[in-house]
């Protein structure tokens, strides 16, 4: 482990977070929140930067830069993101808890959305501002934003930003990983800004088009409202969020190819067509068991498309309560909520990839069960799956329920019902925020206890990161020299 080379990056990583505070320094001015308003940030912005500075202000001699220090890097700086982040919350006296400021910020950086705040508008427009920038930061990565803007790691780049990007498979869209970098930050940045217009045009106040871009954009599902979406009442703001929010659960190497003229690239592609066979059968499926409780066919189509386009690509807004709708369509939402986007796209869980290479492989299994001597390969994509990607796709399976387990009975201790504790756990692993019944979307997880709230804070971190890189904190071996 080069530990020096470790320390290096996560100082730029922390002077680049401590830069990213300002802006809100502009909104506590902008809406005059005075000084209240503006020394909670300047103090964070002060103390982030400079414990950045120090630790990298000299770089390593020796800058090599492996798999090993790739995933702890990302862990870290996480962990560290999250801790840092959550310093304007506590001096403006916002949270008192650390806990749950660290849980609050987790969620924003995870691109989550649950939240312990029973009040959210109460928050000043510089906090809330913040809070959902963290989804704009995180939903790319913020790792991937350095790896833009800073200097060159020698050979560490590749590491850093595979163990970042979810998804089974890695993919770059061109040779140079900074430059891949770079116009994914373009395409998703330039993405936001039309969103940001489109709300506005809308008729969202300005300062509400921002903020619910950065979720959309994020998939990350913070509101200002205490009722989400549904505040607005708006057809025309619905709509287009739900569309939003399907086109930011989409891998971004599909966008890249439209901006080139690949266009056969999309049409081949065939976790897209998973991904978007979930939402349409999702949707029909759920309209058909919910219409009894919906007089209007247009309120029915437009909750369930919304609610939907939320829980498959994690995000987390609302405009239904859809904790009473009947059993089954909550079944339906669940398994979504493990499903998620598509593997290079902002969205959490699983990753539709990984499901669709799940489902080929069980059918496989079926058909050499009633048929040995007939052995076909597995096609994803056009192509034959490889050892290698099936043994990872089925780790990574393995690993997830067993961290979930393990979860799931550290939140029983604190939750009032199976419900309860299994939605939190389901929600916050897979990046989405709203559970069911005490954490569904018009409750929230203040009323967890210290150990609850930081565990769910690290869960969202870990489903954020696909498991390993923080699981590789704890391994002895990852922190011997050499």
């Amino acid at each position: 482990m080069n530990h020096q080379m470790v320390s290096y990056v996560l100082g730029r990583i922390l002077f680049i977070t401590g830069i990213l505070m300002i802006p809100a320094l502009f909104v506590a001015l902008i809406y005059q929140e005075g000084w209240p308003g503006l020394w909670p940030f300047l103090v964070s912005i002060v103390i982030t930067s400079a414990i950045g500075l120090l630790i990298s202000l000299r770089k390593p001699l020796r800058t090599d830069f492996f798999a090993r220090e790739g995933l702890v890097v990302v862990a870290l700086s996480w962990l560290a993101l999250s801790f840092f982040g959550s310093l304007p919350f506590i001096f403006s006296g916002a949270i008192l808890n650390p806990i749950d400021a660290f849980f609050e910020t987790a969620s924003g950086f995870s691109t989550t959305g649950a939240s312990i705040l029973a009040n959210v508008e109460a928050l000043p427009h510089s906090l809330l501002w913040w809070r959902s920038f963290t989804h704009l930061i995180g939903g790319m990565g913020v790792l991937v934003l350095a790896l833009a803007v800073m200097p060159k790691i020698e050979s560490g780049d590749v590491f850093i930003m595979r163990a970042e990007v979810p998804g089974p498979t890695f993919g770059k869209v061109r040779t140079k990983l900074r430059s891949s970098a770079r116009i994914l930050y373009v395409i998703y940045l330039s993405m936001t800004g039309i969103l940001v217009l489109l709300l506005a045009l809308g008729g969202m106040p300005l300062f509400d088009s921002f903020v619910h871009a950065f979720g959309a954009a994020g998939t990350g599902g913070f509101g200002i409202k205490s009722n989400s979406i549904a505040y607005y009442n708006s057809a025309y703001i619905d709509y287009l969020l739900a569309v939003s929010m399907i086109l930011f659960g989409v891998n971004f190497n599909l966008y890249y190819a439209i901006l080139f003229m690949r266009l056969k690239n999309i049409f081949k592609n065939e976790e897209l067509r998973w991904y978007l066979g979930f939402i349409a059968v999702g949707f029909a499926l759920i309209c058909i068991n919910v219409s009894h409780l919906y007089s209007s066919v247009s309120l029915l189509f437009r909750d369930v498309f919304f609610t939907i386009s939320s829980i498959i690509t994690t995000t987390g807004y609302a405009t239904a309560n859809f904790d009473t709708w009947p059993v089954f369509s909550k079944v339906i939402l669940l398994f979504l909520m493990f499903v998620g986007g598509m593997a290079g796209s902002t969205a959490g869980g699983i990753k539709v990839s990984r499901i669709a290479i799940y489902i080929k492989t069980t059918i496989q299994e079926i058909r050499l069960n009633v048929s040995p001597n007939r052995r076909l390969p597995i096609l994803f994509e056009g192509k034959p799956i490889s050892a290698l990607l099936s043994r990872q796709t089925s780790v990574y399976l393995i690993t997830y329920t067993f961290m979930f387990v393990v979860f799931l009975m550290i939140t029983a201790l604190s939750s009032p019902n199976f419900i309860t504790a299994f939605s939190a756990v389901a929600a916050t692993f897979n990046n989405i925020g709203p559970g069911l019944d005490m954490v569904g979307p018009m409750g929230n997880y203040s009323d967890f206890d210290n150990l609850t709230t930081f565990t769910l804070s690290l869960v969202m971190i870990m489903g954020r990161l696909e498991l390993f890189p923080i699981l590789v904190l704890f391994s002895p071996r990852t922190w011997r020299r050499g």
